[in-house]
């Protein structure tokens, strides 16, 4: 027999440490304990032997699990031996601990100078000013619905969606106590407004395709139902969800399993059941029809703001909804902007890193399409998609936004230290767990200060850049304010680098510099999300 290659030395070495061990029974009881040993690794090796389904294991019987353990702690590896402080992947090192000490109260203050490197290519920058503002009152708010019987007043910087399911019941105490003490709103995700939401914060209610809490049996929407929830005082506004920048135009399915007594109680679906969350809504399939879907949810919100969320794909859909605006002469209150950065719990690969608009060129288009319809003042913007610290506020109002919203840094502030398992109710920091011992060691007090503290830090720093800046105000950010580098040799301000369409421009016909215009706008259909018909001949043949 040809010599056994030396990839099969550890278990050739535990079958002699096995023989051995056997042998020196005879003469020492204490032997057993190398008879377990040796004869737990002979049995692994010989399953890894025996087994065809994982090749590596049987040509690496024993050693192959070394790897495994190697792979399944790997991120974990990267994230606290390898990864550099200012490798943003998903956040960086010097992200997350910005979040962890204003979250904490400790002084986020840094020794030595930048760790970014100013000459990068991309690297962004705001101008300061030889005439600095003072802010006393760093609290800042925009009013969202000004048309409406009850407007809200909303701070710059609030709590992205995120389900009672995705996060544990505590998680969404802490965040929900956060935001009442800090005085800004808590989005509720899809899956309804559950008792952990019920805390005091201000709330806006996102409606999904599942219309969890407002459904009837069938799962189509119940506007009764609505009623009950959306003119409870605590709900502040009401968000269409359309589509989400982690995972736009995909549904979800709720395994019967996780569907526990208390999920579905929240979203009024039945027990044991599976609960699947359409990709398309079924209350409208028009442009126009969802214009008359909000102001029925409007009317039965009791006047309350109503607005839509999406993550940008085809240009001439989002054309199309703004020309329903304008023919119907009625419009959403508010529209929030999901970039393709955006988080979620799990989603596939491929819609992670390569499905979605980001959230810069998304948000440039739906300022620019508002502005250039006429309807810019009337529609306030929101934006969302990894915006975690003051800078990151501030390029993003500077593109047009009036106030942003955040998931993963709210999480931070939760304790989240980004392991990344949140799809495998694994989570180690109780926060996107429906594990109920895991999720019980959060403790709401002690995060909902931390959630708060964080909110508050945030809107400090921000208050400082400003008054840097000679602004008293976020409102009086514009692109002008921001820099970016485009090379070595190259800088333009955000001004320089975007087009800005003019107000009234689209209603005028004066959009042709601008390509997407150009080539969609007048294209664009009121009565239907469709293509155009040249675009749709080109899904028929490759010849065109």
């Amino acid at each position: 027999m040809p010599p056994l290659p030396l990839r099969y030395g550890a278990f050739v070495i535990s079958l002699l440490g096995l023989a051995v061990s056997l042998i020196g029974v005879l003469e020492d009881p204490g032997w057993w304990w190398g008879v377990l040993g040796f004869g737990l690794l002979v049995v692994l090796g010989s399953h890894d032997i025996l087994q065809r389904k994982r090749t590596v294991s049987r040509n690496y019987p024993i050693l192959a699990h070394l790897r495994y353990n190697l792979e399944s702690f790997g991120p974990e590896i990267r994230q606290y031996i390898i990864q550099s402080d200012s490798e943003a992947i998903p956040f960086s090192r010097e992200q997350r601990r910005l979040v962890y000490q204003r979250a904490k109260d400790l002084s986020d203050k840094r020794p030595f100078g930048s760790l970014c490197d100013m000459r990068a290519t991309g690297y962004e920058w705001m101008s300061p000013s030889l005439a600095p503002a003072r802010i006393d009152d760093p609290d800042f708010r925009i009013t969202i619905g000004a048309a409406r019987t009850r407007p809200y007043r909303a701070s710059v910087f609030n709590i992205s969606a995120m389900s009672f399911g995705a996060l544990s019941g505590n998680a969404i105490s802490a965040l929900n106590q956060g935001a009442r003490l800090g005085g800004f709103y808590h989005d509720t995700g899809e899956g309804a407004i559950s008792p952990y939401h019920r805390l005091g914060g201000d709330l806006v209610w996102e409606i999904g395709s599942g219309y969890f809490g407002c459904r009837d049996e069938q799962g189509r929407f119940d506007p009764e139902r609505f009623r009950e929830q959306a003119t409870q005082d605590a709900v502040k506004m009401v968000e269409i969800k359309l589509s989400q920048g982690a995972k736009p135009g995909h549904g979800g399915i709720l395994p019967a399993t996780k569907v526990t007594a208390e999920i579905a109680s929240t979203r009024g679906v039945p027990m044991g059941q599976e609960v699947v969350s359409p990709a398309a809504h079924s209350a409208f399939s028009t442009p126009r029809e969802l214009i008359h879907f909000i102001r029925r949810l409007r009317e039965l919100a009791g006047d309350k703001p109503v607005g839509i969320k999406l993550a940008i794909g085809h240009p001439w859909e989002w054309f199309a909804l703004v020309k329903a605006m304008l023919d119907e002469g009625e419009h959403p209150d508010f529209v929030v902007v999901d970039g393709g950065e955006g988080g979620t719990g799990a989603a596939p690969l491929e819609l992670i890193n390569r499905l979605g608009m980001p959230l810069t060129e998304a948000l440039l288009l739906v300022h620019n399409t508002l502005v250039g319809a006429g309807l810019r003042e009337r529609v306030s913007i929101g934006a969302a998609g990894k915006v975690i610290s003051a800078f990151d506020i501030t390029r993003v109002l500077a593109l047009g936004a009036d106030w942003c919203n955040a998931a993963r840094g709210y999480m931070f502030a939760l304790g989240c230290i980004q392991a990344q398992t949140c799809h495998t109710d694994r989570c180690p920091s109780g926060v996107a767990t429906q594990d109920p011992l895991r999720g019980s060691r959060l403790d709401v007090d002690h995060k909902s200060r931390r959630v708060q503290r964080f909110h508050a830090n945030t809107l400090s720093a921000l208050a400082e850049m400003l008054a840097a800046a000679g602004l008293s105000h976020p409102q009086e950010l514009g692109p002008e304010h921001v820099m970016h580098r485009l090379s070595a040799h190259e800088v333009k301000s955000f001004d320089e680098l975007y087009d800005i369409l003019a107000p009234d421009t689209l209603l005028q016909g004066g959009a042709s510099r601008h390509d997407v215009f150009r080539d969609y706008w007048d294209l664009a259909d009121p009565d239907r999300f469709d293509p155009p018909e040249s675009m749709a001949q080109r899904r028929q043949s490759k010849l065109i």
